[in-house]
């Protein structure tokens, strides 16, 4: 599997595009990160975003590129730079969602004017025959504070005229007037029938529905038509408008009989969840999901994209959220049919045991797969049954990570997807009249019926085609699993009500109504997966939060060596192109942080006891019971992976993960008492000398530790099947909390220095300035070094080994060769091995190998591990022959 042809893609570097790093400084820092040894650059979103965006995924014109990061000129000078030093480019794109941004965006503007009848009313993936008809043929937009009675009669919806253009107001936001409206608004003007331009300007508006419609042969849309082009007003027109506008924004009888004439319907925030009439990305009504499917939707939002990669500009795509679209098989067909041999990988979740599906023309995922599994080599599995015991004894929460996830999934579907659920709902009821049984399923019961079967769902979508008519082997079983523990959980619901949700899903039943909520279905199990695991249960479940990882499992404890090692085998067999990741910009803590923490499972005493003592000596600071035990165990892991931090930073964090567990807080229903009290709490213990000086204490032994794992995860990261992706600024130590804090400014400066300097030091030099994070980074110069000159080895060619260590710690090493020519030697477990190999040897294949670290030379047949890794705590060996 794989198909991209770029020979030189060997390593990535992900940069998160803003404000801070727009084009021209990456052009200044492309000889930076071609002589710390990366092939391409891989970056954030770079169309144009709504404005002060500092992600990019909230694109409002796939046409044009952000102006904020440079424009097109920018770009341009970018491409240009990148190819005259010899690093490609690798762009992060867009395909499930657009911002839904008001006049930003004038394919949602245009809808919003002329509803159904827009050109580009099918861009967008709307219910217009919604069965509410106050929703019929409009969309919702529930931007509102207040319900809207209440918002007219306190006159914060007016209509405002800027110039000869003429819409809907509140605060920030503005909404166009559609035609029909506009006419009502001039025929009501005071002295509008004496004042010839107003009057010949209404006679032109249609009554109905602007003009509109269907795509033109060329696959693009008509463009929406101007509802407000008065610029021939003269003193005396614009007067008698103003007069209208000021009457009508006085009258909220009047300006809501306006509003109703328009194609969209303002609500009160709150109605987003039960009401929303339009797919979105998970549940953020500010990013309204695009119909890619549609040919001349995928057009217009991959023209630009695909002629940069067709001139050579980008090397591959890196393909966000393919889950959320409707048919993810035929885009990705699609896409590669116009990206010819690009290197394209998905951001596809896959649950544990979950493999990509073959059939996707990709070369393979982002990367959490391999982050998963890598990290948990560095978790201490002998220690899962007294850790899980003090967890529950001490917060008083359930150790069954299952139980949690089932819950807290129950929990979001009520809470945040009432809308797609009741789609679901009316989907079911039609198919159920066509196909009419046994089964008797009111629209309560078919919501409970279809909401427990979502929670139960163990992957986050299956693949099944209604046009096709294809179900695949992998997905029915997923949905016999699913069923079979949905029905066990719920013994009253009658046998012929799951058949027919069995009988829709596994196409026995079809249809149209069938067909869409097959389709409706598998977008809905996605988010709900990820909002209800990683968005909920990741910050509920605390056990262990290292293991609390998007596309891991946190109720599986570590990784066992000959369990890595089959995985490297399936993916070099499989997807050898694939991306490797350690950290991303989505990820809830950073590399280190994450190795930190689970460095107190080979500790697991001692933590235990450290978090009596801290939890003692720290209840002064708690008011009214707050924190919980629950969020206090979080606190000291948070503390244990980034110490040291600042009470900002952790208070912050401190403050999302509890937003995000929904328990005392959350983003819609703050509780002002539990987050004051938790802000307190930080900057209390924080600032309490005794119990710093003794989290410090309990740290010390760790920090060199901490060093090895890094370097062991990093070097496996860098040798393993597939290509690996730095994440920017972790080529040093990486001690960052979950998203904002992992997308803070990097100081590339510093790293450029270190980088001049650590080809001047030896290498126990280089060891002794640890804390500055020297090691990691010249580790990654050499094993970068080293895989441009053995590349068939590390690339799709080269073979997977391993290798067996003998001797007592044997267990403590992870170790293979790669395609004949080099072979990895990775510690794990380090408190415990305290540097001490003992007897253990790993017998070397025949030839004379080549430490790139310390630059000795060994023979083939058994050597010590001491020896090997004497000067440098994990080592690259390479066959002495490769070496020029």
């Amino acid at each position: 599997m794989g198909f991209s042809a770029s020979k030189d893609l060997l390593a990535t570097y992900r940069l998160q595009l803003g404000p801070d790093l727009p084009f021209e400084k990456v052009c200044d820092l492309l000889p930076y990160f071609r002589d710390l040894g990366i092939t391409h650059l891989y970056l954030s979103p770079c169309l144009k975003a709504t404005a002060g965006s500092t992600h990019g995924y909230d694109v409002v014109d796939p046409a044009e590129v952000n102006p904020h990061l440079g424009g097109r000129e920018g770009f341009e000078r970018l491409c240009g730079a990148a190819a005259e030093i010899g690093v490609g480019l690798v762009l992060d794109i867009v395909p499930n969602h657009m911002a839904a941004a008001g006049r930003q965006n004038p394919w949602w503007w245009g809808v919003l004017a002329n509803g159904r009848h827009s050109g580009h009313a099918a861009f967008f993936d709307i219910r217009w025959d919604h069965p509410d008809p106050s929703l019929r043929g409009k969309v919702l937009l529930p931007v509102l504070g207040d319900e809207i009675t209440r918002c007219l009669a306190s006159r914060q919806i007016q209509l405002r005229r800027r110039g000869a253009e003429i819409c809907v107001a509140y605060f920030e936001h503005e909404f166009p007037l559609s035609a029909r409206s506009l006419r009502e608004l001039l025929q009501a003007a005071p002295r509008a029938s004496s004042n010839r331009v107003l009057t010949r300007f209404a006679e032109t508006l249609q009554a109905d529905t602007p003009q509109g419609g269907a795509a033109s042969a060329g696959g693009r849309p008509p463009p929406d038509r101007t509802l407000t082009n008065l610029s021939a007003m003269d003193d005396a027109a614009a007067a008698a408008l103003d007069a209208a506008i000021t009457a009508l924004n006085a009258d909220p009888v009047r300006l809501e009989r306006i509003l109703d004439l328009q194609y969209y319907r303002l609500a009160f925030w709150r109605h987003a969840n039960r009401e929303l009439n339009y797919r979105r990305f998970f549940d953020i009504h500010q990013l309204a999901g695009v119909s890619v499917e549609r040919e001349e939707v995928f057009a217009a939002t991959h023209e630009l994209i695909l002629r940069w990669v067709n001139e050579g500009r980008i090397d591959g795509l890196r393909v966000d959220h393919p889950d959320g679209l409707r048919d993810p098989t035929s885009y990705l067909k699609r896409l590669r049919t116009a990206a010819g041999r690009a290197w394209i990988v998905v951001e596809k979740i896959l649950e544990p045991g979950e493999s990509l599906a073959p059939e996707w023309p990709v070369d393979g995922t982002t990367g959490y797969d391999f982050l998963n599994r890598v990290s948990g080599l560095f978790v201490d599995s002998r220690s899962e049954q007294l850790l899980s015991d003090f967890y529950g004894e001490f917060t008083g929460q359930s150790t069954d990570y299952q139980e949690v996830v089932h819950a807290k999934k129950l929990l979001v579907l009520g809470r945040l997807f009432g809308s797609e659920l009741s789609h679901l709902a009316d989907l079911l009821e039609e198919s159920r009249r066509r196909y009419p049984g046994p089964a008797v399923l009111g629209r309560e019961d078919a919501r409970r019926v279809l909401a427990e079967l979502i929670a139960c769902f163990p992957v986050y979508r299956t693949y099944i085609r209604p046009d096709t008519g294809s179900v695949g082997a992998r997905d029915q079983a997923v949905v016999g699993e699913a069923l079979t523990t949905a029905m066990h959980r719920q013994p009253d619901i009658g046998r012929d009500a799951w058949r027919l949700i069995e009988d829709a899903l596994l196409l026995k039943h079809t249809g149209q109504a069938e067909s869409e909520f097959v389709l409706r279905f598998q977008q809905l199990t996605g988010p709900v997966m990820a909002k209800g695991a990683e968005d909920t249960s990741f910050y509920c479940f605390n056990r262990m939060i290292c293991l609390n990882e998007v596309g891991g499992n946190p109720g599986e404890f570590g990784t066992a060596p000959d369990a890595f090692h089959a995985f490297c085998g399936r993916i070099q067999a499989e997807w050898p192109q694939t991306m490797l990741a350690s950290a991303t910009h989505d990820t809830k803590r950073g590399e280190d942080t994450r190795l930190r923490i689970g460095l107190l499972s080979e500790v697991p005493q001692r933590w235990v006891a450290a978090v009596r003592r801290w939890s003692h000596m720290n209840a002064r600071f708690r008011r009214g019971g707050f924190p919980d035990a629950n969020t206090e165990y979080f606190f000291y892991q948070a503390l244990a992976g980034a110490w040291p931090i600042g009470c900002d930073r952790l208070g912050s964090a401190m403050l999302k993960a509890a937003k995000e567990a929904k328990v005392h807080t959350s983003w819609t229903d703050p509780d002002p008492a539990f987050e004051e009290a938790l802000r307190a709490f930080v900057v209390e213990v924080l600032g309490h000398a005794d119990f710093t000086t003794d989290l410090a204490a309990f740290l010390e032994p760790l920090a060199w530790p901490a060093v090895v794992a890094s370097l062991s995860q990093t070097l496996i990261k860098c040798t393993a099947p597939g290509v690996p992706d730095i994440y920017q600024g972790s080529e040093l130590w990486d001690l960052n909390l979950m998203d904002p804090d992992n997308r803070r400014p990097v100081d590339f400066e510093l790293r450029r220095r270190l980088l001049t300097e650590i080809d001047t030091l030896p290498v126990s030099e280089i060891l002794d300035r640890h804390a500055e994070g020297l090691p990691k980074l010249f580790l990654l110069q050499r094993v970068l070094s080293a895989r441009r000159r053995f590349a068939e080895a590390f690339g799709r060619k080269g073979d997977y080994r391993p290798l067996a260590a003998e001797g007592e710690r044997s267990g403590h090493l992870v170790a293979y060769m790669r395609g004949g020519q080099a072979v990895t030697l990775a510690p794990r477990r380090v408190v415990d091995l305290n540097g001490d190999w003992r007897n253990t040897v790993v017998e070397l294949p025949a030839g004379t190998w080549k430490n790139v670290f310390s630059g000795e030379r060994f023979s083939s047949g058994p050597q010590e591990l001491a020896r090997m890794l004497e000067c440098f705590p994990v080592a690259l060996l390479v066959r002495k022959g490769g070496i020029p």
